[in-house]
C-alpha cells in the first residue's frame, strides 16, 4: 500500500509542478505550488515509513484524536473569521482602512468573502465535523468507520479552507454567494465531502445501538443535502485546465434561481440542520435531562427537511424570476416558522426541572441564549420573506442584521458552548480552567451581538425608508450617498459590537489553552454490548 501512495503522491507533485509553471493566473500558480509542496512533503514522509511496522489503532476506545484536532481548528478559524469581519466592518465606516499599500489584496471586496467563508465553512464547518464525529460514536457505540478516512476528511477540509481563502485574496472567485471557490477547489471539496459522508454513514451502518438517535438524522441530512447543493450550483466549465477561471453552466435568471436555491439551503442545512444535530445531543447532556419530546424532535426533523428546500426563491422578489416562483418560496418560508419554533421549544423545554442551571452554569446559559436567537431569527426570516416587508428590507442593512443575529447568536453561541463542553472531556479535565472567564465570554458576546444586530436593524430600516422617500413632484429625495452618510454612526456601533464578540472569543481561546496545557488526551472506551449493558450516551 505504501508503494501505491508513493506513486500517487509522485504523480500529484509532478502535475502540480507543471501547473505552477504553466498556470495562467497568480491564484492558480500559488495553489499549484502549495499542492506540490504538500504532495512532496507527504511523499518524503511515506517514503521514510515504508516497510516499517505500522502502529495498530486501539479498537477498544473511540476515535477522539480527530475530534480534538477539530476542536482546536474550530477555535483557530473562528478567531480568523471574527478578526477579518471586524476589520471589514470598520472599513465600511472608515474607508481609509482599505490601505493603499495593501491593494488589491486587503480591500473590502476581497476580504468580505474571506470573512463569510471563514466563519461559515472554516469555523462552522470544523465545528460540525468535530461534533458529528464525537456524537455519532457515542450514540452508535462504535468507533468511526474507515480507519484513517476521518483524518483525510479533517486535513482535506483544512486544505480546502486554505485554497479558498488564498484564492479570494488573489482574486480567484466564481462570484457566487457562499460558493466563491473556483472549479478545482470545488472538485477537491467534493472528494473530501464524499469521504465525510462515507465515514459518518459507515459508522451508523455498523452501529451497535438499534435506534438511530435524532441528532444523527440532522447531521446526515446536512451532509447529504449540502453535497447535492454543492454539486448542482457549482457546475461549471473551466476555460483552461491551466487556469482558475471557469464559466457557469447556468446563466441569467436560471443561474439566480439555482444560486439562491443553494444559498438559502446552505443556511437551512449547513447552518440550521447541522447545528440542530449539535443541539439535540449537547443540550440534553449539559442539562442532564432527556430531550423534552422525542416525538416532537421527529416531527421537527421531517417537516424542517421537507419545507426548507423550497424557501430559496424568496431572495428574488421583484426580479426577473416569475412571481409564482418567488411567492412559492415566500409561502414555504412562512410555513417554515412552525417547525423551526418546534425545535426551539423542544430545546428550551429540555431544561424542565433544571432551570436553576441558568444561574450556576454559564455553558448552559450559552446553549439557552443560542436557542433564543434561533427562535428570533427563524421568526424574522419568514417575516422578511413576505413581499411587502421585503420591498423595504431587501438590499438594506436589515438583512445584514438578520444574518448576524442568527450567525453570531445561534451558530456562534452554540458552537462556543459545545467547545466548552468538549474541551475538558477530550483532555481529561473535570471542567474548564476558568468558569468566570466563560461568564465574561458570555456577556461580551451577548452585548456584542445586541450592538451589532440592533445597529443594523435601525440603519437598515432607515435606509429602506430613505430609498423610497419622494417629494411632491414624485422625485427621489435622497441620493445613495445621503444614505451612506446617514448610516455612519450605526456602522461604528456595529464595529464596536464586532470588537466585543471577538474579545469574547479570544478569552475562550485563552481558557481552552489553559485547560489543555499539560493535560494528557483522554480516552473513552467503546462499551461492550450485552443484554445487561448500559445504553450508549
Amino acid at each position: 500500500m505504501d508503494y501505491v501512495k508513493l506513486i500517487a503522491l509522485g504523480i500529484v507533485a509532478f502535475f502540480a509542478a507543471l501547473a505552477a509553471s504553466w498556470g495562467h493566473d497568480l491564484a492558480y500558480q500559488v495553489h499549484a505550488f502549495l499542492i506540490m509542496v504538500i504532495a512532496f512533503a507527504m511523499f518524503i514522509w511515506v517514503l521514510r515509513n515504508t516497510d516499517e511496522a505500522k502502529p495498530t489503532a486501539d479498537q477498544t476506545s473511540y476515535s477522539d484524536g480527530v475530534v480534538r484536532y477539530g476542536v482546536i481548528a474550530t477555535a483557530f478559524w473562528g478567531i480568523a473569521g471574527f478578526l477579518v469581519g471586524t476589520l471589514i466592518a470598520f472599513q465600511l465606516a472608515f474607508p481609509v482602512l482599505n490601505f493603499e499599500w495593501a491593494q488589491p489584496y486587503a480591500n473590502f471586496g476581497r476580504l468580505r468573502p474571506l470573512h463569510t467563508s471563514a466563519v461559515i465553512f472554516a469555523f462552522g464547518g470544523n465545528a460540525l465535523i468535530a461534533t458529528s464525529f464525537y456524537v455519532v460514536q457515542r450514540t452508535s457505540a462504535v468507533r468511526l468507520w474507515g480507519w484513517n478516512t476521518a483524518w483525510f476528511v479533517f486535513w482535506g477540509y483544512q486544505l480546502f479552507i486554505v485554497l479558498a481563502a488564498t484564492g479570494y485574496l488573489l482574486g480567484a472567485t466564481q462570484s457566487k454567494e457562499y460558493a466563491e471557490p473556483e472549479w478545482y477547489v470545488d472538485i477537491w471539496l467534493t472528494i473530501v465531502w464524499l469521504a465525510y459522508l462515507a465515514v459518518f454513514l459507515g459508522t451508523i451502518i455498523r452501529r451497535r445501538e438499534k435506534h438511530i438517535y435524532v441528532a444523527n438524522w440532522f447531521y446526515l441530512a446536512f451532509i447529504i443535502t449540502v453535497a447535492m447543493l454543492h454539486l448542482v450550483n457549482n457546475i461549471s466549465i473551466p476555460v483552461s485546465i491551466w487556469g482558475s477561471k471557469s464559466v457557469q453552466l447556468f446563466s441569467g435568471v436560471q443561474d439566480a434561481m439555482t444560486q439562491w436555491w443553494y444559498g438559502h439551503n446552505a443556511v437551512g442545512f449547513f447552518l440550521t440542520a447541522g447545528f440542530l444535530g449539535m443541539m439535540y445531543y449537547f443540550v440534553p447532556k449539559q442539562a442532564e435531562r432527556p430531550v423534552y419530546s422525542y416525538k416532537l424532535s421527529i416531527i421537527h426533523f421531517w417537516s424542517l427537511i421537507f419545507l426548507y428546500i423550497w424557501a430559496g426563491p424568496h431572495h428574488l422578489h421583484y426580479t426577473a424570476l416569475p412571481d409564482w416562483a418567488s411567492t412559492l418560496g415566500m409561502v414555504f418560508s412562512i410555513v417554515l416558522w412552525m417547525p423551526s419554533w418546534g425545535g426551539m421549544i423542544n430545546g428550551l423545554m429540555t431544561l424542565q426541572g433544571a432551570w436553576d442551571k441558568l444561574r450556576t452554569d454559564p455553558i448552559m446559559r450559552m446553549f439557552v441564549l443560542s436557542l433564543g436567537f434561533y427562535g428570533m431569527s427563524t421568526f424574522e426570516g419568514p417575516m422578511m420573506s413576505i413581499r411587502a416587508v421585503n420591498s423595504l428590507s431587501h438590499y438594506t442593512d436589515w438583512t445584514i442584521g438578520h444574518v448576524h443575529s442568527g450567525a453570531l447568536g445561534w451558530n456562534g453561541m452554540i458552537t462556543f458552548a459545545c467547545l466548552y463542553f468538549l474541551t475538558p472531556k477530550l483532555w481529561g479535565r473535570k471542567q474548564m480552567y476558568s468558569m468566570s472567564a466563560i461568564n465574561w465570554h458570555f456577556w461580551l458576546a451577548t452585548l456584542g451581538i445586541v450592538l451589532y444586530a440592533a445597529s443594523m436593524w435601525v440603519t437598515g430600516i432607515m435606509e429602506g425608508l430613505m430609498w423610497r422617500e419622494v417629494d411632491d413632484q414624485g422625485f427621489l429625495v435622497n441620493s445613495f450617498a445621503d444614505t451612506v452618510s446617514a448610516k455612519f454612526p450605526m456602522y461604528v456601533v456595529r464595529g464596536l459590537g464586532g470588537v466585543m464578540f471577538l474579545s469574547g472569543a479570544l478569552i475562550m481561546c485563552w481558557n481552552m489553552w489553559m485547560t489543555i496545557r499539560g493535560a494528557d488526551p483522554a480516552t473513552t472506551s467503546v462499551p461492550n454490548r450485552n443484554p445487561n449493558a448500559v445504553p450508549a450516551e
